[in-house]
């Protein structure tokens, strides 16, 4: 029996390959402007942004919803 996996837009990827994306498109100035979080204005980088979004639900649902909205 298999199971079908529910319409999630962000099926298959990744937060890095997410996040990389936004930094590739807005910057870190760009993306700390659209999202308040520390992280991104401060000696931001992928490492240490990825850190903090695993470990804060509220802050990945933030950058999750900016990059769907970027999609749509």
């Amino acid at each position: 029996m298999s199971q079908e996996q529910p319409n999630d837009l962000l099926h298959g990827i990744t937060l890095e390959r997410l996040l990389t994306e936004l930094v590739d498109d807005y910057g870190w100035d760009g993306l700390a402007y659209r999202i308040d979080i520390r992280c991104f204005s401060s000696d931001p980088s992928i490492k240490s942004s990825l850190k903090f979004l695993r470990r804060t639900p509220w802050a990945r649902d933030k950058v999750e919803a900016l990059y769907l909205n970027r999609k749509l």
